[in-house]
């Protein structure tokens, strides 16, 4: 039996979900999250001291028996594809890694959703949110040659500002639905 899902809704308001996609520490996609979860592995990656001062953390952190020495790592992070989302290496380089995860994991929802919409009639849209940028301050501020061939700091910012998020999604990818973020402070 073939059902067209525009059939069942009888209110634009209605919403279907019909893909998902995400990246979790230990996982790629749902599927290896769900099988994480039911076959109870661990996630979190530990850490030796050695790791960590190696990697750049103040052994007077290390020295706090408070300090958790572990922390959810996602595979393949820095593994952004800049030239199939139309960006130069530089804009990539630039870009928070969050806006480069979320906009690879929406890519990945419409492929699991079997959408193209490039050819989509109906409206697809995006609700998503992103913590507050410190990648711009930890590691763009603070790289002065990477600033100087960069631009300006506000092109720079605005470029990675959370309430970028769905929008520049929603552009990338030819969404014509709603384009939301959704801050909710920490639980974003």
């Amino acid at each position: 039996m073939t059902m067209d899902v525009s059939e069942t809704f009888e209110r634009e308001s209605d919403i279907a979900i019909v893909g998902m996609s995400g990246r979790f520490p230990g996982a790629r996609t749902v599927d290896e999250l769900w099988r994480n979860l039911a076959e109870g592995v661990e996630s979190i990656t530990f850490f030796s001291r050695e790791e960590l001062e190696a990697s750049g953390v103040d052994r007077v952190l290390l020295d706090n028996p408070g300090y958790v020495r572990a922390k959810g790592v996602l595979d393949d992070a820095d593994r952004f594809d800049a030239a199939f989302f139309g960006y130069s290496p530089r804009e990539a380089q630039i870009m928070d890694p969050q806006q480069r995860l979320f906009l690879e994991t929406a890519w990945s929802a419409l492929e699991n959703a079997g959408y193209d919409a490039q050819r989509y009639e109906g409206r697809i849209g995006v609700f998503g949110g992103v913590g507050w940028d410190t990648y711009l301050l930890v590691n763009l501020v603070s790289n002065p040659e990477l600033l100087a061939r960069s631009g300006d700091l506000q092109t720079l910012g605005h470029g990675n500002d959370k309430d970028y998020l769905a929008s520049r999604v929603s552009y990338k990818l030819n969404l014509t639905g709603p384009s939301i973020n959704v801050q909710t402070a920490c639980s974003t």
